[in-house]
């Protein structure tokens, strides 16, 4: 099978989006995305693509299970496979995450659960202070929990942090349980790394800023991308380093991570990935 366009996406929305006047879940907006874009004859392939080979075009791609069998082809792809938000695996984590638990502050730091009440930011660089000054907008004060006993953040961000009044730094402390009443977090069980002392800090929102990891394995060395494992592209396009495979989403933007941006970027490689296949049709047609 030959396609003219293939686009290996992962997307992930959180809980509440705005621009509904009561609120929408991520998994209802998405299928509406879904059903909109089959109404316009986007033919959708729920499958996993565990292999692709980008050094000519067309490029070559297999689905999962089907790695023996001959590669399919695309004349452009759109790696939109997003990046997962680093965990610490705590006790409690799974039973309350996404019910008091959050890689995103900027996201999920308006819902109802977390307005005037204590909430908890594990990191100790420029995202973390970044985010637990966001914060203090809606809880009723934030703690900060830094693993060492300084601060990983620029010097601004960090006297900004320390001097705020609603937010008290624990140095030398780190998280060892999330604790609720079944429903939503209600307590973090938090451990001064010097001491060895625990205790338990009262914590309705627990908010992980320790980084996120760019799902670009697929591509890992055929495409460049920085230090952080995320992908290159030229400023202003959605464009890698190989011609005809385009980067929309988290998987290349390490800094804004919004469902807005990455929809912004899909657009314009989806933009540009039919651009260029009609310039290059055009151009096969004069000859």
């Amino acid at each position: 099978m030959t396609l003219s366009s293939a686009a290996i996406a992962c997307s992930m929305l959180t809980p509440r989006v705005s621009g509904f006047p009561d609120g929408i879940r991520g998994p209802e907006i998405m299928d509406k995305f879904r059903a909109q874009s089959e109404r316009f004859g986007t033919k959708i392939y729920t499958e996993t693509i565990s292999k692709v080979d980008l050094s000519s075009r067309p490029f070559k791609f297999w689905r999962e299970g089907k790695e023996d069998e001959p590669a399919e082809l695309a004349e452009t792809i759109i790696m939109a496979t997003g990046a997962s938000a680093r965990r610490m695996d705590l006790p409690g984590e799974e039973t309350y995450w996404q019910s008091g638990i959050s890689a995103c502050a900027v996201c999920d730091g308006a819902v109802p659960i977390f307005r005037n009440k204590p909430l908890v930011v594990i990191g100790g660089g420029d995202s973390a202070a970044e985010e637990a000054t966001y914060l203090t907008k809606y809880g009723s004060h934030v703690y900060v929990l830094v693993r060492r006993d300084q601060l990983r953040a620029s010097s601004i961000m960090a006297k900004r942090l320390l001097n705020h009044p609603k937010v008290t730094v624990l140095f030398n402390h780190t998280a060892t349980e999330a604790k609720g009443d079944g429903d939503l977090l209600t307590h973090l069980r938090i451990k001064n790394t010097q001491t060895g002392e625990e205790r338990d800090l009262e914590a309705n929102g627990l908010f992980y800023a320790i980084g996120h990891v760019p799902a670009t394995s697929l591509v890992k060395g055929q495409v460049d991308c920085d230090e952080d494992g995320y992908i290159i592209t030229v400023p202003g396009t959605a464009q890698t380093s190989v011609k005809g495979v385009f980067a929309a989403g988290d998987v290349q933007d390490k800094k804004y991570r919004q469902a807005v941006t990455s929809a912004g970027t899909g657009c314009i490689a989806a933009l540009e990935a039919e651009r260029l296949l009609a310039e290059e049709e055009e151009l096969a047609g004069s000859h």
